[in-house]
């Protein structure tokens, strides 16, 4: 009889889904580097078009309304135009973000945190959305916003889909994310190592070998996709910087002290308004666009992205004055916006507020010390990286970021020293952590324990070495199961739950049968004098961290794995008991 058609299609599916299988098998280690390379390589491809995608979906409109076809160029509207549109833009996103909830509502890289750490790095789509297009409208309307916080956020959640899709465990989901994140900075600054550094250090956490290959990949892909649709050019024109003698390291340390107080102001004033929780969230965005508009009036370089404006200040084309009030409206409108809920990102303010902060003490210095002063644009260039430290709570991100923006190995030494003044400065007179995580409890999930647990997923550890039954087992059949040595012995009672059994106790019941001379024909495995443990299901795509936190909830001893019906015929997979978590990280 010769086969039918549907099982000749069967060999080849078959095949197919093994090889998934076991792709994501291999995955659940922490050593799956060529698996993990490959999705580093799919991650930056998708985060690079779509941080691609965000940037064109601002630019383009702004080329063609702007005068001179500056995207840039929100200075040279009239005033009329500057006090109108940031208020049509707030009415726009109040009526994107209205009848949708608190959760989907959430942004940026804060949220992208959050969900790694707290959600096992699953980012909803529903939340991608809100911030591609409210994200958006926020810097095409002028607000004081940047656009690599959304990018962050767009590529960490398009990176988690993909992985959610392809049925990858927890584990691989987070370097995913990471991979997101990483490419997402590359493709903004044109900056990829910088885009590695600032994913490990601001929403990983932690530096694994296992991390950087697959983020560096993604972050050189990124790149990669950025150059083809922009040019090589990086994200500011930077003249030549050189520090004028050893006679302003005391200066630099003025520098460092006074942007690490200015980041301290930033994050106490952004914790603030972000405890006023009375106000509604159209409330809010109604307050931020007056609070746009009105600066707007009288101080038109805080409005946008403000890439120009950070140029002007390293080449000089600022006066004292005029950058000490950008750098002050800028600090005030992009805290006090951002912490009321416009869906925008604060990193390039931070660089804005840097720059132009930095300047204006290169101007100082230069009144001071003519003969030995450096000029105002290596001030402003190291500012702009102090503030980014002392913000964000990234001072290597930061270091990174300079030496990839000049090409210069020069600025590395006092760009060092300001950036590590300035951030000590930061978290000594402000208490707080980051930006990002604020509100957060960060030694929830930076502890050792916690980090090594997520990286490896449940399969990798689950022990395979067990036989399930019913609880009657024949005293023939008990004699069988014996000998097979299994580790553990699975017991399925009437109500469907599962208990495990040491085989040790089945032996010693049959020995105490023997030695008493009470010969059973059937054994009740739950009645034996032994210790038996429920097992709490817990799905195969789970990291260590889950399984561990799930026997914790249940004051348990011991899970078991669960997989789809397509991977095994079994409905438990696996055992993992709390003493071999506890050995795998001790």
């Amino acid at each position: 009889m010769l086969p039918s058609d549907k099982n000749l299609s069967n060999p080849p599916q078959g095949r197919i889904d093994s090889l998934f299988t076991h792709f994501r098998h291999r995955l659940a280690h922490v050593d799956a580097l060529p698996q993990l390379a490959l999705l580093g390589l799919a991650s930056g491809i998708v985060t690079g078009l779509i941080a691609v995608a965000f940037r064109l979906a601002i630019e383009w409109p702004l080329e063609l309304f702007l005068p001179a076809h500056d995207s840039e160029g929100f200075e040279s509207l009239p005033l009329e135009a500057r006090l109108i549109i940031p208020l049509v833009g707030m009415l726009l996103i109040a009526l994107v973000m209205r009848g949708r909830s608190k959760t989907e509502r959430q942004c940026g890289v804060g949220h992208v945190i959050e969900r790694y750490q707290q959600h096992q790095a699953h980012l909803p789509a529903k939340n991608a959305i809100v911030q591609f297009v409210a994200g958006s409208l926020a810097a095409l309307s002028g607000h004081s916003v940047g656009r690599e916080g959304p990018a962050v956020h767009l590529g960490a959640t398009c990176s988690s889909l993909l992985g959610q899709k392809l049925g990858l465990p927890n584990n691989s989901l987070r370097i995913m994310v990471g991979c997101g994140v990483a490419a997402a900075i590359a493709a903004s600054f044109n900056t990829p190592l910088a885009g590695v550094i600032f994913a490990m250090e601001v929403v990983l956490m932690e530096y694994t070998v296992t991390g950087f290959i697959p983020i560096i990949i993604a972050s050189v892909s990124g790149a990669l996709i950025s150059r083809v649709c922009f040019g090589d050019d990086p994200a500011f024109s930077i003249p030549d910087l050189t520090m004028g003698s050893m006679l302003e390291l005391p200066f630099l340390i003025f520098c460092g002290i006074i942007v690490g107080l200015a980041s301290s102001v930033v994050l106490k004033l952004h914790k603030y308004i972000q405890d006023l929780k009375t106000l509604s969230l159209t409330t809010r965005l109604f307050i931020a666009g007056i609070l746009t508009s009105l600066a707007a009036a009288f101080v038109p370089e805080v409005m946008g992205v403000g890439y120009d404006t950070v140029e002007t200040a390293m080449l000089g084309g600022f006066s004292f004055t005029l950058l000490l009030t950008i750098a002050v409206t800028k600090l005030l409108l992009s805290t006090v916006t951002i912490a009321l809920g416009v869906p925008g990102g604060s990193i390039g303010p931070t660089l804005v507020i840097g720059a132009c902060l930095g300047g204006a003490i290169g101007m100082v210095g230069a009144s001071i010390s003519p003969d030995n002063a450096a000029n105002s644009g290596f001030y402003a260039t190291l500012g702009m990286g102090a503030m980014m430290a002392g913000v964000l709570n990234a001072p290597l991100a930061a270091l990174m970021a300079l030496l990839e923006l000049t090409y210069n190995s020069a600025i590395l030494l006092p760009a060092m020293l300001v950036i590590v003044i300035a951030t000590i400065t930061a978290r000594l007179t402000s208490r707080l952590p980051g930006l990002f995580l604020i509100g957060r409890n960060p030694e929830s999930f930076t502890s050792p324990v916690f980090q090594s647990l997520s990286r490896a997923g449940v399969t990798s550890l689950m022990n395979r070495n067990f036989i399930s039954h019913s609880p009657l087992l024949p005293l023939d059949q008990a004699e069988v199961l014996l000998n097979q040595h299994p580790d553990w012995i699975v017991i399925e009672d009437n109500n469907g739950d599962y208990f495990i059994l040491r085989p040790s106790d089945l032996a010693h019941h049959i020995q105490a049968m023997e030695a008493d001379k009470r010969p059973q024909s059937v054994i009740d495995l739950m009645e034996i004098a032994g210790e038996r443990w429920q097992l709490h299901p817990i799905h195969s795509r789970s990291t260590l961290q889950e399984a561990l936190v799930l026997i914790r909830e249940n004051n348990g001893f011991a899970v078991h794995v669960i997989q789809p019906a397509t991977e095994t015929s079994s409905p438990i997979a696996g055992i993992i008991t709390r003493d071999q978590i506890d050995n795998y990280y001790q």
